[in-house]
């Protein structure tokens, strides 16, 4: 975690899951790092790498190669607490949502346009679905 307190739970599960999502998409996995952070310091992230001045839950930074997926991802944790709240899920949820998300940047979906977000929310869902399972 940078810049909050904070500890990932059940971070067995999580690794379970995140194999589960890059095998079922045909990948395989070299080293993924999961940065868990503040409001501000995601923001700072996102002004200094990608000139947007805006508060974001999620910044993913692809090292992938062919079918090798890597790279790091960073986590507003004071956004997923407030998405969980305006959606009115669990944060542990949020959190899950956040993780996979990343996940499939890495293996190559984008969310820019309206299409490609309805695709992501799709492979979202359904690999949250397999994490309650």
């Amino acid at each position: 975690s940078e810049d909050i307190d904070f500890e990932l739970k059940e971070d067995g599960r999580f690794i379970v899951n995140i194999l589960q999502v890059a095998e079922k998409e045909s990948h395989n996995i070299d080293a993924i790092n999961f940065i868990f952070c503040s409001d501000s310091y995601l923001l700072d992230i996102n002004k200094k790498y990608l000139a947007h001045n805006y508060y974001t839950d999620i910044i993913t930074f692809d090292n992938s190669e062919e079918g090798i997926i890597g790279g790091d991802i960073f986590i507003s944790v004071e956004r997923a607490r407030e998405n969980a709240f305006e959606l009115n899920v669990s944060f542990e949820s949020e959190i899950r949502r956040l993780v996979i998300h990343g996940i499939l940047h890495l293996i190559g979906f984008k969310d820019g346009t309206a299409e490609e977000k309805l695709i992501m929310r799709d492979k979202e869902d359904y690999y949250l679905s397999l994490w309650r399972s």
